[in-house]
């Protein structure tokens, strides 16, 4: 949301669109708990757009009991952690141009290597259920609350096909449980993305 517009104006303005049967809703992104409340008092809000993932979960604490309250849908951008949770990205692997891990410190080295124990977790988990990392990632997501809609990359379709899959992997209660359970034992070393990627913009 920006910083510097009222959420209350914002929602006023959208309300009027919606009215006008020119939008269907409001959503808001990156919003915490009391932008939230602010806004959705003038119009009701749809859905809140924040990252969330395994290695981020932050939001949970406020932000994710509030949408359920007022049946806000939440949509997290950045299911896999810019793709840090398939696993498929080593700490010598290096980044340029405008590739968003350029900046993202989870993806250094050393970040890198702090961070194995949560990819040994989903690991783990994704040789027993015949899934990928991925297909684990996202189904521990959708089993977390139903109105939890993530919205993974798209840009290869055997990408897309992959996280498509995901709907057909099924956790019992005991293995989300148990993941769970090894989360708040893992520490998770480097900043979530949206601390890092205004760095971006600087630098190309």
């Amino acid at each position: 949301m920006p910083k510097d517009i009222p959420v209350e104006d914002i929602a006023w303005y959208m309300g009027t669109l919606i009215r006008e049967d020119k939008i269907l809703g409001l959503g808001q992104s990156q919003s915490t708990k009391e932008e939230i409340q602010r806004a959705h008092a003038v119009i009701p809000i749809t859905a809140i757009q924040n990252e969330y993932s395994l290695m981020e979960q932050i939001f949970e604490k406020d932000v994710m009991p509030i949408c359920e309250k007022l049946g806000i849908g939440f949509v997290p951008f950045s299911p896999l952690a810019s793709g840090f949770i398939s696993g498929k990205y080593k700490a010598d692997k290096t980044y340029t141009g405008d590739d968003v891990r350029r900046v993202i410190t989870r993806f250094s080295k050393e970040n890198v290597l702090a961070n194995q124990p949560l990819l040994d977790l989903i690991t783990s988990f994704a040789n027993q259920k015949g899934a990928t990392p991925t297909q684990i990632s996202l189904a521990w997501m959708l089993h977390k609350k139903d109105f939890i809609v993530p919205i993974p990359g798209a840009r290869k379709p055997e990408r897309i096909q992959e996280n498509l899959d995901a709907a057909n992997v099924n956790l019992t209660y005991d293995e989300f449980n148990q993941i769970e359970a090894e989360l708040v034992k893992i520490k998770i070393h480097g900043n979530r993305t949206d601390k890092d990627i205004a760095k971006l913009t600087h630098m190309i």
